[in-house]
């Protein structure tokens, strides 16, 4: 047996690196032993089977973990633990949406005669700054552009954004179940002489084909809309919630949020069998009908599964699941990977298949019950 001597740091550094458990081909882990005062570590092999009970033990934490987080929807239990890294903050949602849609609806007040004071909406396009504030360029004989300038300095409007929109890059609209945006502050012309005009130009050219035909026209001019108030809907009867001005600047975009729409697609048009065998697998759902991927992000996605009631076979119950992927995604490829890996894990739980050490496939994927269907 090979004996080394390090010093008291370099003990306390192998002791963090030991709590790895780094398994070699033989299904065993190196490790080391303290061989008296004078820190002496000899190397040996633990077979995994001495291991397996704290392996199985985080592993339960984690889904326990999951599990309890339930969002409060429909009476269902208060959000409590929701572990950060498997779903996109509320803000990170709201930037999200903002950043895909180039278009939406932008609410002024009328000053028009019988109806003045009442919510006037207008088609308008427009691109975000670095900061996440809405920019448009707008004709000073548009209705919502005179609305604007009755109404004074200082007065509110709203800008109202939804995924599926027709300008959105996310794909076709799909009525209330997508996730929208309203933006309230106020809005102020752009100056040329501002730090970010050049580069708000050559953004507003490049969403917009036509802008450069017409920014440089004396009668558009751009405006800046600075938010006082944000509002986030994620779809049809699930979370909804104000967002915070500063944490909505600070959010980042999704990386997946342009492609989501085409790989939901795909999943739910491809995958059929593979996400019956996730629901009664990984999600433990029994009498499952249907399963249809609802959203995915680069922390997971999000699956809706439709099930019989055991008493009652004509009754179906809907229930909404986060499911997580064990690492960020930073690429389209990525999310296809560890999809298929979850779909892998399913196939192997149903056939029987273990990895070696007793651990069922899929035991550590993250999951949450997001929504219940409670209409019993």
């Amino acid at each position: 047996m090979a004996k080394m001597r390090f010093t008291s740091e370099t003990v306390g550094l192998i002791a963090c690196l030991l709590l790895a458990g780094n398994q070699n081909n033989n299904n065993a882990v190196q490790g080391f032993s303290l061989g008296g005062a004078n820190n002496i570590i000899s190397s040996q092999t633990t077979p995994t089977s001495k291991l397996n009970t704290n392996a199985k033990t985080l592993r339960s934490s984690t889904r326990i973990a999951a599990a309890a987080a339930v969002e409060a929807v429909n009476g269902s239990k208060e959000e409590t633990s929701t572990p950060p890294e498997i779903r996109l903050n509320v803000p990170e949602k709201a930037r999200t949406v903002s950043s895909v849609c180039t278009s939406g609806t932008l609410c002024t007040s009328s000053y028009m005669e019988d109806i003045e004071g009442a919510p006037f909406g207008s088609f308008v396009d427009y691109v975000l700054d670095d900061e996440g504030n809405p920019v448009l360029l707008m004709n000073e004989m548009s209705m919502h552009t005179v609305n604007i300038q009755k109404a004074g300095p200082g007065s509110p409007v709203t800008l109202f954004a939804q995924l599926g929109g027709p300008t959105s890059t996310s794909g076709p609209a799909q009525g209330q179940d997508v996730s929208r945006c309203s933006i309230t502050g106020t809005i102020e012309k752009i100056e040329s002489t501002v730090e970010d005009w050049d580069a708000l130009r050559m953004r507003y050219g490049i969403a917009h084909s036509y802008a450069d035909q017409v920014m440089d026209s004396p009668k558009f001019h751009f405006y800046r809309l600075m938010p006082t108030k944000i509002y986030f809907v994620g779809g049809f009867g699930v979370s909804s919630e104000w967002v915070p001005p500063q944490e909505y600047r600070e959010a980042t975009p999704d990386i997946l949020a342009k492609e989501a729409s085409s790989i939901t697609s795909r999943l739910n048009r491809d995958h059929g069998d593979d996400l019956m065998m996730t629901a009664t697998e990984i999600l433990d759902v029994a009498e499952v009908e249907k399963v249809r991927v609802t959203g995915v992000d680069r922390l997971g996605m999000d699956l809706r599964v439709t099930r019989r009631m055991p008493r009652r076979k004509n009754k179906l119950l809907t229930d909404e699941f986060r499911l997580g992927f064990r690492i960020p995604v930073i690429s389209v490829e990525d999310a296809k990977s560890e999809v298929l890996k979850v779909f892998q894990e399913a196939w192997e739980k149903k056939n029987g298949i273990t990895w070696g050490d007793g651990e069922v496939p899929g035991a550590d994927i993250p999951v949450i019950k997001t929504a219940e269907d409670n209409l019993m």
